[in-house]
């Protein structure tokens, strides 16, 4: 719907401005097929409201309810499948100058019969850029520390955080406590069950200080990642 405090963008191709889950979604498109994120097939504007058509593969569900689909938690290898997707999902879209801003669960959608991940909802971000943000775009769980503790962020390191979380509570079925992240940043972190390089990969991400925290440009480069597929 149409309503008096909507954002607009203004993205190349496009003199008038659209609003922002539409000029996002288009620009985390615009190049090369990502299979990794969801495809604005069509979209329009009418009186009241937009209207976005958007692919939907068939069957699928959300993180969340694949999670509790598996027991609340998901095994090792599983979830390398998965964050291998999320994590080029993330990078594909700050190369294409979209900063998604709320890398979550529940915005990413996975086939149960090809378990191809997608990356949707694009009505919480912004255009990227290099400067800090001061604005929670998206959900209070996922965002890094440095928000709460300095009022600012930058988009790759809150990215790197976010997708942190995620790996988290894919393969331990809860959010991380407080107690948790003291022990990631003193590297001491691990979890009975899970290998060596996964516990490594989860304290690399959730580090306090953004200069410790592993750059999102290089986690498909750890270890964790470095076994066939």
């Amino acid at each position: 719907m149409k309503t008096h405090d909507m954002e607009y963008l203004t993205i190349p191709g496009h003199p008038n401005p659209l609003p922002v889950e539409i000029a996002l979604t288009l620009l985390a498109n615009k190049g090369p097929s990502a299979p990794e994120i969801i495809k604005l097939l069509d979209w329009q504007d009418q009186r009241d409201n937009y209207v976005m058509v958007l692919e939907c593969p068939s069957p699928c569900e959300n993180l969340v309810s694949f999670m509790e689909g598996h027991g609340g938690r998901i095994e090792e290898g599983l979830v390398r499948h998965i964050m291998r997707q999320a994590t080029r999902a993330a990078r594909t879209c700050c190369r294409r100058g979209v900063f998604h801003g709320d890398i979550k669960l529940e915005n990413f959608i996975v086939s149960k019969d090809t378990l191809q991940v997608k990356l949707i909802d694009f009505g919480c971000g912004d255009l990227m850029r290099k400067s800090a943000y001061t604005t929670l775009y998206g959900t209070m769980e996922y965002y890094p520390p440095e928000y709460r503790v300095k009022g600012k962020y930058h988009a790759k390191s809150a990215m790197s955080w976010s997708l942190g979380v995620i790996l988290f509570t894919m393969l331990c079925g809860r959010f991380p406590t407080d107690n948790d992240l003291q022990k990631t940043e003193l590297n001491l972190w691990s979890e009975p069950g899970l290998s060596k390089d996964c516990c490594s990969l989860i304290c690399s991400l959730l580090q306090h200080k953004t200069k410790r925290r592993l750059g999102l440009g290089k986690i498909l480069q750890h270890d964790w990642f470095q076994v066939s597929i």
